[in-house]
């Protein structure tokens, strides 16, 4: 119960088949959200519970006592609230809120497939043979359900990483909010993980004019350097970004990035805006990635609008 509610909540990846306009609206949102949670888990342990009591009735001489709905609502439970904290800590995030507020929530602790995290579960699973042997060594008859103290053990370990990856988070943050660029404090400062090292993060920060992206050391000794920064400077105003802007892919695109960029291509019937969130790095091919192009004609009409995945967006 704990596994089939702990992945279900992945079944809105399948709207990615439809594109990312629909990927964009349903992924994270409509099974990760408090609500679309409660439905998951209770859908569930009703389904399971209806089990056990066809399983119970049809073998009434076993021994195992049957399956109480309330039991299976907590363990669902368990499976649901694991799987929506591990999203919330990706720099991702999920809609908490859906349907009610289509704002996301990200703490940009960890990435979605962190080989830290895969360590420690994978000596969760050996932990259970080192206590047997322990055990077997000093003549000790173990107690419990088998592998208990490695849950214990393993879940403890991967909350003080989870701990010091937030620390280290902050430290991060507080680095590029402590600094001026191009002569100006930071508007919003960004830092995610990387995956191999918990001291390496990488930064995005937005000033008036610019989006700079600079590389973090929190390792000891390392130094700081805002120079070394790579700027992406921001289109002027004008009535053309207003307008693209204000187009209903935009506003929607908007409202998932951190820190969008418009770029503007001009050409002698119009010109074509390409807005992109750059908290992704330069040749991210994740599903996540997305970009919204606004082409307008001269007189600014908008003449077509949509979304399209960063890894086809050349296609």
């Amino acid at each position: 119960m704990v596994v089939v509610c702990g992945v279900a909540a992945d079944l809105d990846f399948l709207s990615y088949l439809r594109g990312p306009s629909a990927f964009l609206r349903f992924h994270r949102a409509v099974l990760h959200s408090v609500f679309g949670s409660v439905v998951l888990v209770c859908v569930l342990a009703f389904a399971f519970w209806a089990v056990g009591r066809r399983v119970a009735a049809n073998r009434p001489s076993s021994m195992s006592p049957p399956l109480r709905l309330l039991a299976a609502v907590e363990v669902c439970a368990v499976g649901a609230v694991a799987h929506l904290l591990w999203d919330l800590a990706s720099g991702i995030g999920v809609q908490l809120l859906w349907p009610f507020r289509s704002g996301w929530t990200a703490w940009n602790l960890l990435n979605n497939v962190d080989p830290w995290v895969l360590l420690l579960l994978a000596l969760g699973l050996l932990l259970p043979k080192l206590f047997r042997l322990v055990s077997e060594e000093i003549g000790e008859r173990g107690k419990g359900p088998r592998g208990e103290r490695a849950a214990v053990v393993t879940l403890l370990l991967l909350l003080i990483y989870v701990g010091v990856r937030a620390g280290l988070h902050n430290r991060a943050v507080d680095e590029l909010n402590s600094r001026e660029y191009h002569g100006a404090a930071p508007l919003d400062v960004g830092a995610s993980p990387s995956a191999l090292s918990p001291f390496a993060w990488r930064g995005v920060l937005s000033t008036e004019n610019a989006i700079d992206v600079i590389e973090i050391s929190l390792a000891p000794g390392a130094g700081f350097d805002p120079d070394r920064a790579v700027v992406h400077y921001k289109p002027e105003n004008s009535t053309a970004l207003v307008a693209a802007e204000n187009t209903k892919a935009a506003k929607t695109f908007l409202r998932y990035a951190q820190f969008p960029l418009a770029s503007l291509e001009r050409g002698d019937e119009g010109c074509r805006f390409t807005l992109r969130d750059m908290r992704f790095a330069a040749g991210d091919r994740s599903a996540d990635n997305i970009i919204v192009r606004v082409e307008l004609s001269s007189d600014l009409r908008v003449l077509r609008q949509e979304f399209r995945y960063a890894n086809s967006a050349e296609r």
